[in-house]
């Protein structure tokens, strides 16, 4: 079993999944929410978060995760090669080896995408950050001279006319805790060693959604506390929950769209936010616990 990131910080159970993945001794990757906790309080810490109002919901999960689970977040990889007996090697990363920010999207082209893994050497890569699920395919031709000048250890089939050709199979589970393509069932993937033949690259996904009760989930950000700590912030962790889109996005490219900075005036830009798009009442509409929970600041 792979986890490819993000244990923490989304939903109010971040200690114990730690301390389950720990139990279970599972393969895990380190994204970058895991980031958010470990450079809290550093020179590596994101600018302004020392603002309670914009990052409660930070300083909630860093109150509550112990020095023991603290290090071993701290000790996680980045990314992961896997090299099993007889099969073609798998990659790993959260985003793209050495950026787990970088996210992909069915609605790009092969272009776009082979720009941000053409460093990958392996066919496979498995990649996350997103929350959606991708399973694609792309090529690119690439002028060999200018190729093997930028990595003479390029692992590609070299055809005539001095081009050679690159295949990347890209894979994106999707998201257990927290799908973000409009389906709120748990998502994960089944990935398979195959012939050449039957897939390029040699790996195979089957994908899968699994139904699940969400409401002891959603509850949690009340009864935990996280939701008055975190404010609006927990508030669209919330909402994403309950749509499973991606409401933080939502709300930001609105914001800046509108003349607001929400890392400045967070309070001020979510209620102009809810009193002009009317967000809230479609998050209400979908909300297993109804329309009692939104939360649109104090």
């Amino acid at each position: 079993m792979i986890l490819n990131g993000d244990l923490v910080n989304a939903v109010p159970f971040s200690a114990e999944v730690i301390d389950r993945v720990r139990a279970l001794d599972w393969l895990v990757v380190r994204g970058n929410h895991e980031f958010y906790f470990l450079d809290f309080g550093t020179d590596r810490a994101v600018a302004g978060s020392e603002d309670p109002r914009r990052w409660g919901q930070l300083h909630w999960l860093v109150e509550r995760i112990s020095p023991e689970q603290g290090a071993y977040l701290a000790s996680l990889p980045d990314e992961r090669t896997l090299y099993f007996p007889g099969t073609a090697p798998l990659r790993v990363a959260h985003g793209v080896p050495g950026r787990n920010r970088v996210g992909f999207y069915n609605e790009q082209s092969a272009e776009q995408i082979t720009r941000e893994i053409e460093h990958v050497q392996e066919q496979t890569l498995i990649s996350a950050h997103t929350h959606v699920q991708i399973d694609r395919h792309v090529r690119k031709i690439i002028d060999l001279p200018h190729a093997l000048q930028a990595d003479p250890h390029v692992d590609a089939h070299v055809g005539d006319h001095g081009v050679m050709h690159r295949h990347w199979h890209l894979i994106n589970p999707g998201s257990v805790g927290l799908p973000l393509d409009r389906d709120p069932r748990a998502q994960f993937a089944l990935i398979e060693s195959v012939p050449e033949q039957v897939e390029a690259g040699g790996w195979s996904a089957t994908h899968y959604r699994a139904q699940y009760d969400r409401r002891p989930a959603l509850a949690s950000y009340w009864e935990s506390g996280m939701m008055d700590a975190g404010g609006i912030i927990s508030n669209l962790f919330y909402w994403e929950l309950v749509t499973a889109e991606a409401e933080i996005v939502f709300f930001y490219r609105w914001a800046y769209e509108n003349g607001h900075n929400p890392d400045d005036d967070v309070d001020i830009a979510f209620r102009e936010y809810v009193l002009r798009t009317g967000r809230d009442k479609y998050v209400n509409d979908l909300d297993p616990l109804g329309t009692s929970h939104s939360w649109i600041g104090g």
